[in-house]
């Protein structure tokens, strides 16, 4: 393409992109990030206007964004605070992949050549069992108190059913409380309730990598907390064989290099089961983790809005919930919803359980901003109280759906020899995907993000993540055997086109004068399927790994790869001078006869054609 050609000159003769890069830091491409380095989560006051992109405050203190931020020609907008601007500006690859599949999303009969999403984690498998439930005459209440102010904690009636469904499907030992209850629009309001009152603005909290990197924006953007990651190897144990195995002795490294680099560490984020690698712990190691948390006096925020979602009769799930005894509780919340257990996650109910009175009424307070209309209240608490229909039907048919979708997928990916991380949870496996890189680089993992996208299928990357390892990505399996059947093919055809020893256009990177040519990348491991062993005991700590920092923003024809800083746009003889350099460096422009794309301005051409005979002067 012309644009791309001219955009590719005017930025060193690197891989063509629309705007400027992310900030530097050093080994960028590398895939060994620190173990433990804190993840920025605001936009920089001091970047160049419109990059969208955050500076670190000093070199590599800052880690590769979970979420990375979009790096489009955003104008700052003299109507926002800098504080509008940066929210404004935020987007990563989790929500750039769903904002395409949203505007072209595939149809059977409409748009048959629409985008397939594998890379959402939604459960599209339920419909008929919930559009059964839903209609029936019990759900079309509509009594006057729904319609009037609420205790912003939730109706007094759905938190006594959610108390009395968490204690039954938790296995509590004893029934749990309604006042411990609060409920409001989702999880992520919730993460964002639970940071603003447990931190102040610049606390951090420890996560280990990966994980769902929408938390970064859930924690991040009201109330600027900050993410510090403790980084998991993507290599098996000695000990038993598991990938991305977290330990107390990795949590204990995570915190002490935090709080060294002087960061105050107020909390600890567990997923179980876990969020992409669906893996579950058990209740030996969830206490192991809860007493860490309680030495160090930090929060625990347990998200387990999957323990439903557990599809393998022979596998147990134990929630933090049934435990006798809990290490700390007034520092421990448990978190559930019905978007993925209950497949709605377009009705945006997240549940809180704490027995921090102080935290409960300190979130009542924010529940004005976060609460539910009274209408979906009452549903809710008719669909939580019909034990019948959710034992006989509803978790019944869930189950063996979601067991048949991964049979399924994990079928193919055998097939076509990728490792997978291996769970009976979730909505997702967890792909090895590193022999199809060229370069173990996130550049080139976007390189494959993209591809994939041209064959219009999302998935979503490691780096949206923050994996340290590049080549990882979560396809999701819990959707319509039809869709899933035609996205799997049409990874098939992106992995068959992509491995290839040819140069891929729509991921073109000028190195050394030339093109980058794809080579075949390293072979993969001899086992097609990655099995995690029974979850006991503990690896080694994981070295110190370089940091490396990669941002992106892409849609369906731009890519950013490459790590440089922000700065003002150049003049036309800045421009002119690069393109005279790269000319006489590179035989690349003599090579490459730009041609117009359909829709394109042909003035590109001449101001094309003169730059370059005035470089060539």
């Amino acid at each position: 393409m012309l644009t791309e050609a001219l955009v590719a000159v005017r930025h060193g003769g690197q891989t063509p992109v629309a705007t400027p890069t992310c900030t530097p830091c050093p080994s960028s491409s590398s895939s060994q990030p620190s173990s433990g380095t804190l993840l920025a989560q605001s936009v920089s006051t001091q970047e160049t206007p419109g990059s969208g992109l955050h500076a670190c405050a000093k070199p590599c203190e800052t880690e590769r964004s979970a979420t990375p931020t979009v790096t489009e020609r955003v104008s700052r907008s003299r109507y926002l605070s800098e504080r509008g601007n940066s929210i404004r500006q935020q987007r990563g690859i989790l929500q750039e992949g769903f904002l395409l599949y949203s505007q072209d999303k595939y149809h059977e009969t409409d748009r048959p050549d629409g985008i397939i999403n594998l890379g959402t984690s939604e459960n599209k498998l339920c419909y008929d069992l919930l559009h059964d439930r839903l209609t029936r005459p019990d759900m079309l209440q509509l009594d006057p108190p729904l319609l009037q102010y609420s205790d912003w904690r939730g109706h007094q009636f759905l938190r006594e059913e959610v108390a009395k469904f968490l204690t039954d499907y938790c296995c509590s030992p004893k029934p749990l409380k309604a006042e411990n209850v609060v409920v409001m629009n989702g999880c992520a309001s919730l993460f964002s309730c639970i940071a603003a009152v447990v931190c102040d603005p610049k606390d951090a909290m420890l996560v280990a990598t990966p994980f769902y990197g929408a938390i970064t924006e859930h924690l991040g953007l009201y109330t600027d907390v900050k993410l510090y990651h403790v980084h998991l190897d993507s290599e098996a144990s000695s000990e038993d064989g598991r990938l991305f195995h977290l330990t107390v002795d990795k949590l204990e490294e995570g915190l002490r290099r935090a709080r060294h680099e002087g960061f105050t560490v107020r909390g600890l984020v567990l997923m179980n089961p876990h969020n992409p690698l669906a893996d579950i712990y058990t209740p030996k190691e969830m206490v192991g983790f809860l007493e860490f948390a309680k030495r160090n006096e930090l929060h625990a925020i347990v998200d387990e809005v999957y323990m439903l979602s557990v599809f393998d009769d022979s596998v147990t799930f134990s929630s933090v919930l049934s435990l006798e005894s809990v290490p700390d509780p007034q520092r421990t919340h448990v978190m559930w919803g019905l978007g993925k257990d209950f497949a709605m996650a377009g009705i945006r109910v997240g549940t809180l359980y704490t027995e921090n009175r102080d935290l409960v009424e300190a979130a009542a307070k924010l529940g004005a901003f976060h609460g539910l209309p009274g209408t979906t209240q009452k549903q809710v608490a008719q669909l939580l109280q019909d034990r019948d229909w959710i034992d006989k039907q509803y978790l019944p048919g869930n189950r063996s759906r979601l067991k048949a979708a991964h049979r399924y997928l994990t079928g193919e990916l055998q097939g076509l020899d990728i490792p997978y991380v291996d769970s009976p949870a979730a909505m997702f496996v967890w792909a090895d995907l590193r022999k199809y890189l060229a370069e173990p680089t996130f550049e080139d993992e976007l390189c494959l993000w993209r591809h994939f996208l041209k064959h219009k299928v999302v998935l979503s990357c490691g780096q949206a993540f923050s994996c340290s390892t590049p080549g990882w990505f979560r396809i999701v399996f819990s959707d319509q055997d039809h869709r899933l059947r035609l996205g799997m093919k049409r990874i098939k055809a992106a992995l068959e086109e992509y491995k290839d020893p040819i140069t891929i256009t729509d991921c073109l990177s000028i190195r050394d004068g030339g093109h980058k040519v794809r080579t075949s990348g390293r072979d993969p491991d001899s086992a097609a399927i990655v099995r995690p062993s029974s979850p006991q005991g503990r690896s080694s700590d994981l070295p110190e790994e370089k940091d490396n920092t990669v941002h992106a923003g892409l849609d369906a024809d731009e890519l950013v790869v490459d790590c440089q800083t922000s700065k003002p746009a150049e003049g036309l003889d800045s421009l002119i001078g690069t393109l005279r350099h790269q000319i006489r460096s590179s035989s690349w422009l003599e090579k490459n006869t730009p041609e117009l794309s359909a829709g394109e301005d042909p003035e590109i051409l001449d101001v094309f054609k003169a730059l370059l005979e005035r470089a060539r002067k």
